[in-house]
């Protein structure tokens, strides 16, 4: 919207050409949806503690998150709210890649609002059933997935790149691209939901890895600097730093209200809905394997749980008393159980996704 004006203006007033630069537009976005959720914040997280919808927590996880239960949670509404008037502001509203990434975050959103909705009115721990959860997942994912095949030139934009290997990239065809697309956007987002455990935790390094997102994006929409780096051109996806500078901005002012000890909690709504934002732009840019690298907090927190339950159903089945791997899973609970403090484990975990988000980085001229 923004841009439009500024561009309405440009006509009569130079100046508003500026307005133009996608780096600039990066930057307000980001400056914007901080502002938003710092206004907005306080009142909503007065609002949720007024409504009563509070965290319910697990019987089985860490004795010591009891003291957490009542605490604000579905505080992902908030990040949702800012990024959406943000990128509708800032961006262009012209480009599908906008509308897809925004609408996959919603969608996913949406997903997580019943979930949480279910856990706070019906004091149901566990929220919606696994299945139902992953069918509508998986129904937008495909959606989204389907429509980049449709949209892609081929086969620049539907190619797997190896990082570091600059010749080493696979053209994928119709069915191995959208199941590709469709795995990355539903494991990012329930790889986010599963590091949603601790105060900050999961945020920080959404917000980084978005933020190292924008900087792909931009290359893969200049020509230029696409061709300079060996990374394919996607016109148009330049947008999506508008979009991921959003993200990260409306990150950094709910880490205010979530660092530790939290004054609310994500939720679902925000967990679910961040993961599949990250991984639908990492598709668009065709920037997949990297994602996995830079996202190396979430993958293992997501393999965690996936080799704590089938070790614990192999055993069970085998010698009839199932068995765990680590003392409690997700990860970061491990850690907590071997004596870690809550806030070590966050900030340990924070080091080391800025370490592999430096590494990802990297990738776009070590090839």
């Amino acid at each position: 919207m923004l841009l439009a004006l500024t561009q309405w203006l440009a006509q009569d007033i130079r100046a508003f050409n500026v307005f133009g630069y996608i780096t600039l537009r990066a930057v307000l976005a980001a400056m914007t949806s901080l502002v938003i959720s710092f206004v907005v914040g306080p009142a909503m997280i007065r609002k949720l503690a007024a409504y009563k919808i509070g965290q319910a927590v697990r019987d089985d996880g860490p004795q010591t998150h009891l003291a957490k239960a009542g605490t604000p949670t579905m505080g992902g509404a908030l990040i949702l709210v800012s990024v959406a008037i943000t990128t509708l502001l800032w961006s262009d509203l012209r480009n599908p890649y906008v509308w897809l990434a925004l609408l996959t975050t919603l969608g996913f959103g949406a997903i997580g609002w019943v979930d949480d909705y279910k856990k706070v009115v019906h004091r149901n721990p566990r929220g919606l059933s696994a299945k139902t959860k992953m069918f509508w997942q998986s129904l937008i994912a495909l959606a989204a997935a389907i429509y980049l095949w449709r949209h892609a030139s081929l086969p620049v934009h539907t190619e797997l790149i190896v990082p570091f290997l600059k010749y080493l990239v696979f053209p994928l065809g119709a069915t191995a691209f959208i199941v590709m697309a469709y795995l990355v956007i539903v494991g990012s987002s329930n790889a986010v939901n599963l590091t949603d455990g601790l105060d900050g935790l999961a945020i920080m390094p959404t917000v980084m890895v978005s933020g190292a997102l924008a900087v792909f994006a931009y290359v893969a929409g200049h020509a230029v600097f696409a061709k300079y780096l060996g990374l394919p051109y996607v016109p148009g996806a330049g947008e999506l730093a508008v979009f991921c500078g959003a993200i990260s901005g409306a990150g950094l002012a709910f880490l205010w209200f979530n660092a530790y000890p939290a004054e609310v909690f994500m939720g679902d709504v925000g967990a679910l809905a961040l993961g599949a934002a990250l991984g639908t732009v990492a598709v668009i840019v065709r920037q997949e394997l990297v994602l996995f690298i830079m996202g190396g907090v979430f993958v293992v927190e997501a393999v965690s749980v996936m080799l704590q339950v089938a070790y614990f159903k192999y055993t069970r089945r085998v010698y009839g008393t199932g068995k765990r791997i680590l003392l409690m899973a997700p990860l970061h609970h491990h850690f907590e159980q071997k004596g870690w403090k809550e806030t070590q484990v966050v900030v340990r975990f924070w080091i080391i996704t800025m370490l592999l988000v430096l590494l990802g980085l990297a990738t776009l001229k070590l090839r």
